[in-house]
């Protein structure tokens, strides 16, 4: 099994710090796609200077009211960038609800398969809709 992990990679750890002897921490495997997804996600397209289209075009909503058409494009946004960008995963599934809690909220349950292991794993992300100000 350790075998087919090595395909998996690493890569620096997110966000970027240090390790216990003060070289860069990594994150190795599972738990480099999982920070991968975040920061696909996290990224809006036009942001990274040498790779402009890389990103998620969740970013679009963020003025948008947060009901079940702003919900639809999130997960359609989010599928496509992860499948995309993530060449390491299968089977994404995407669904967004609005945060009971938070009315400013969306919450993303994303599943996904591990190419090489066959391994279903689920990550939420939060993303943050902004409220506008009311016009006097």
């Amino acid at each position: 099994m350790e075998r087919f992990k090595r395909f998996l990679g690493c890569g620096w750890n997110f966000p970027v710090g240090t390790d216990q002897q003060g070289g860069i921490a990594m994150s190795w495997h599972e738990e480099n796609i999982a920070q991968n997804i975040e920061i696909i996600l996290g990224t809006a397209p036009g942001e990274r200077q040498m790779r402009p289209e890389f990103g998620c075009n969740i970013h679009d909503l963020v003025f948008k009211p947060n009901n079940r058409i702003t919900a639809n494009l999130a997960e359609h946004f989010a599928r496509v960038a992860i499948i995309k960008w993530e060449p390491r995963v299968d089977n994404v599934e995407v669904k967004a609800d609005p945060d009971p809690y938070e009315e400013n909220k969306l919450r993303l349950e994303i599943s996904y398969t591990i190419r090489t292991t066959n391994t279903t794993r689920n990550l939420v992300y939060p993303f943050y809709l902004e409220e506008r100000e009311e016009e006097a």
